[in-house]
């Protein structure tokens, strides 16, 4: 089928929720990805963040396909034999003493937003209906209706309300601004470690462990949205050991399912998920088996093949390679790790076509800058093939 009949038939039957651009892919493997012609595209969005093992993974698909065979789904008023094997690996891995399983990232935020309210009001004794969540300004957690209450983004907000209230809003990495926001009914502070669809947005050195200190003090839940930098793709396991701290609760998602199947997770390190109670919170598909074989392998492979550590050490290369580049449209360099932005020094609107149509498969992360984020498997030659063809276009 040709390009125009696919997109005819996608604009008759798809809602228009997304507009994509003009490429159909419909291969992948590692970091390459090819459309329906044959032509390859490095792929520096990694469906932001979901495939930092890369696309295909041989041993996640072994994975997915043994399971598929065995067991799918039984729903949550029952027991799996590998629910409780998985949330103890996962707990292993964060840090954490407890996990709740969901499936898209948007209902891990929901999921962690309640039972932060419900710890809440038992640890802090706040007055019923009263409790208060701060956030910060530009954030992105998700589109549903009490996530897009504190949004930023008047393209989220507008035609959707009324909004559910509870949240307060701050700057990001304003550590004093998180002071003077605290009151008796705040209940916890919820932010992206470095804020992906907000810019690429990194905070000032040493904010992470002052709004941990703050946190502590007050005793308020430090909440940490992990979706996109969890799992190596700052170089680190989470983006919170760049300042070698712990949140009490981490929300992750994205590549815990390889790209493969959705599955996201709350974690807790202290009593905020002992507050749930049966009933009051749950999800027919989160916690699958099918999910979390899946899960168990995505996880695996990440720490077995090193990918945190060549996440570090590839987004290093690509930083400095970058800020290296004579290209007048280049005004700064964002993030790290292999969570990198560059920022426009003048709005191009279509820079990011004439990137695709030199092979990288890029997009925006907000308002002028461009995506570089290749998954975590990213090898020195591929990232030179890459820094080739961004030279071509930005340097012309």
């Amino acid at each position: 089928m040709k390009l125009e009949e696919l997109l005819d038939i996608e604009n008759k039957y798809c809602a228009r929720n997304y507009i994509p651009a003009n490429v159909v892919i419909g291969k992948g493997r590692g970091v390459w990805v090819w459309d329906l012609d044959g032509k390859r595209y490095l792929d520096c969005v990694s469906a932001y963040g979901a495939v930092n093992q890369g696309h295909c993974h041989p041993k996640i698909l072994k994975s997915l396909v043994e399971q598929a065979e065995k067991l799918t789904i039984i729903s949550r008023a029952f027991r799996s034999d590998i629910i409780g094997t998985f949330c103890r690996e996962l707990c292993e891995v964060t840090g954490s003493r407890k996990v709740l399983l969901m499936n898209s990232g948007a209902e891990a935020v929901e999921t962690a937003l309640k039972a932060v309210r419900k710890w809440g009001y038992a640890a802090r004794k706040v007055p019923k209906d009263k409790a208060e969540i701060i956030v910060c300004a530009d954030n992105f957690h998700g589109r549903t209706i009490a996530i897009i209450g504190f949004s930023s983004v008047d393209l989220y907000r507008k035609g959707f309300g009324p909004f559910t209230g509870g949240f307060v809003t701050i700057p990001f990495g304003d550590a004093e601004a998180l002071k003077k926001a605290i009151t008796p009914n705040t209940v916890g502070f919820l932010l992206e470690p470095i804020q992906a669809e907000g810019g690429i947005n990194v905070p000032p050195a040493g904010y992470l462990k002052d709004i941990r200190s703050i946190c502590t003090e007050a005793g308020i839940a430090l909440m940490f949205d992990e979706i996109q930098t969890g799992f190596g793709r700052t170089g680190t396991m989470l983006a919170e050991d760049l300042e070698h701290i712990k949140a009490d609760v981490s929300i992750v998602g994205k590549s815990l399912g390889g790209g493969f199947y959705p599955i996201s997770a709350v974690c807790s390190r202290n009593e905020v998920l002992d507050a749930i109670g049966p009933g009051e919170h749950g999800s027919t598909f989160g916690g699958n088996p099918l999910a979390c074989a899946v899960a168990r392998t995505s996880l695996k492979v990440i720490q077995e093949e090193n990918m945190v550590e060549n996440a570090r050490k590839m987004g290093l290369v690509l930083k400095k390679e970058f800020e290296n580049m004579k290209s007048r449209l280049i005004k700064a360099v964002r993030g790290t790790g292999l969570m990198l932005g560059l920022e426009l020094s003048e709005e191009s609107p279509d820079l990011c076509a004439k990137l695709i149509d030199a092979g990288l498969l890029v997009n925006k992360a907000g308002k002028g800058v461009i995506r570089v984020a290749p998954p975590l498997v990213v090898s020195e030659e591929e990232a030179g093939w890459a820094l080739e063809r961004f030279r071509e276009v930005l340097c012309d």
